[in-house]
């Protein structure tokens, strides 16, 4: 495990080196990932327009902002992603957010499809489900918590519409953007301080 972990993370980005991989492509209209299409290199486009965005606007409440003062836990955050998925777009600015204002949080990006050792190591219910966040305590190296790839009233949303359809739809999927958009990446820094709360008690109080 510490292997796969160790490899995935010689070669991970930083958010900022991340968003200039994206803005490359959008320049070559181009995507990550093993397939190359124009369908693929557009949602890259688009995601490129989302993270921009979420930069701007997602703000932490001042509540969430006392939580996670208190942490003090040295963490790195491992996310596997690629330019074209939406879920990622809307997720990984959030977590930046969240790992800029801690300051004790590595936020490491890598390539879901350049590493499918470390994918295969976090499937999602036995999908290569993107993003997925893995929390490991740079103490000791210990994987410590998984997020991903969506926040949970995201998750329920999805699988209630799963059990009544089979499968997710284009409108479903667009109608998913539209949650996105209106939370505003509540439920993720709802989720996420759940999370640092549980392994630091301390950032509950």
């Amino acid at each position: 495990m510490n292997l796969v972990i160790d490899k995935s993370l010689k070669k991970a980005m930083s958010y900022r080196e991340y968003k200039d991989l994206v803005k490359q492509l959008v320049e070559e209209n181009s995507t990550t990932g093993n397939e190359k299409t124009e369908a693929l290199a557009n949602y890259t486009k688009l995601n490129d327009r989302r993270m921009k965005r979420w930069d701007k606007t997602v703000k932490l409440s001042d509540e969430t902002k006392d939580r996670l003062k208190s942490f003090d836990g040295k963490t790195t955050w491992l996310v596997l992603t690629e330019s074209w998925c939406g879920d990622a777009a809307h997720v990984i600015p959030v977590l930046n957010k969240i790992a800029d204002f801690t300051g004790n949080i590595d936020l490491k990006l890598v390539l879901r499809d350049e590493n499918p050792e470390l994918m295969d190591t976090f499937l999602t219910d036995g999908n290569r489900a993107i993003p997925k966040l893995i929390m490991i305590d740079n103490e000791t190296s210990e994987i410590v918590d998984t997020f991903g790839p969506r926040p949970s009233e995201a998750t329920s949303y999805v699988n209630r519409f799963k059990a009544m359809n089979g499968k997710l739809t284009p409108e479903f999927k667009e109608d998913l953007q539209h949650w996105y958009n209106k939370d505003k990446g509540k439920n993720i820094i709802e989720d996420v301080t759940e999370m640092l709360c549980e392994l630091k008690p301390n950032v509950c109080q």
